[in-house]
């Protein structure tokens, strides 16, 4: 069975990902007591159930560090995957704030709501941070519903064996991915948004490309930054990981940091050298993912 957990910190888009779960055909159970997981996925094999999606998430406290030892033992028979979902504390508090709705872990103090919901933030992310280090992150800070549904049914797409590597355009502007592992910074490159005919467009579009490709740093920083990868993915199979996120970022992650990820990720799904190792790879471009798609 294909088993995906969906955890994270409350406020961060697991519904929503639930959701895009139960439209690609999955057995979904929201909200489950972590004591309830192993009797319910025991259920589910004499059903003969293939895939199922369970959020759980840290509001029962403690017993979520029962967990990781639970998710061992489920991986004896069945392919264990966990999707962790994560914001920045701000935008958490925000998020709160306009539905406002409880955070799950505050407590009754109403004197001082705001601290409380930090505290009870700060509270969940120590408690889930085991999940953390050893799920597929996903930083939903700067990203709408639109386009975390969207990744979701790409991480669909994957095969759950070998590494998944994620290569992800992003601004700087708008901050760091916080599941990233590997960061590259190019925004010492040429900027195309100070040509006004390239400004308009994208990484994605011919006239930028044609424009990027023909400079020397830009070819430079490209094979560096491949060169450095390569050099290290075998060290980073071998410890083991699930899902590697290389992030590569310029000033507002339209032009050059979309460019040079379509460029490398296609450089490696290229190598038939790389056969061997099971490498499943997933390109994102957080800043135009976030754009809402054009109505026909």
């Amino acid at each position: 069975m294909q088993i995906n957990l969906i955890t994270g910190i409350s406020g961060s888009g697991k519904s929503v990902a639930l959701r895009a779960f139960e439209d690609a055909g999955y057995d979904c159970v929201d909200n489950l007591p972590v004591s309830l997981l192993e009797n319910l996925i025991g259920t589910l094999a004499k059903e003969k159930s293939e895939r199922v999606a369970v959020a759980i998430d840290a509001r029962r406290g403690q017993s979520i560090a029962e967990l990781p030892s639970i998710l061992e033992n489920l991986k004896r028979d069945h392919q264990v995957r966990i999707v962790f979902l994560n914001a920045d504390t701000n935008t958490l508090v925000q998020r709160f704030s306009e539905t406002r709705r409880r955070h799950p872990l505050s407590s009754n103090d109403k004197e001082n709501q705001s601290a409380t919901l930090i505290e009870a933030i700060d509270k969940e992310r120590n408690l889930l941070e085991p999940l953390r280090a050893q799920a597929h992150s996903i930083d939903t800070s700067n990203l709408p519903a639109h386009a975390l549904r969207s990744w979701i049914q790409d991480l669909l797409k994957d095969k759950p064996i070998g590494l998944t590597v994620i290569f992800e355009s992003f601004g700087f502007k708008k901050g760091v991915p916080s599941e990233a592992d590997l960061v590259f910074d190019v925004r010492c490159l040429p900027n195309p948004h100070y040509d006004q005919l390239l400004r308009p467009l994208t990484g994605n579009d011919k006239p930028v490309k044609e424009f990027l490709e023909k400079i020397p740093e830009v070819v430079s920083m490209e094979n560096d930054i491949t060169q450095f990868i390569e050099k290290w993915l075998p060290h980073y199979i071998a410890d083991g990981r699930s899902y590697l996120t290389v992030a590569i970022g310029c000033t507002g992650g339209q032009h050059r940091s979309v460019y040079l990820v379509n460029r490398i990720s296609e450089h490696f799904r290229s190598q038939r050298s790389l056969a061997s190792l099971q490498l499943n790879f997933l390109d994102r471009h957080r800043e135009l993912d976030s754009i809402p798609a054009a109505k026909p």
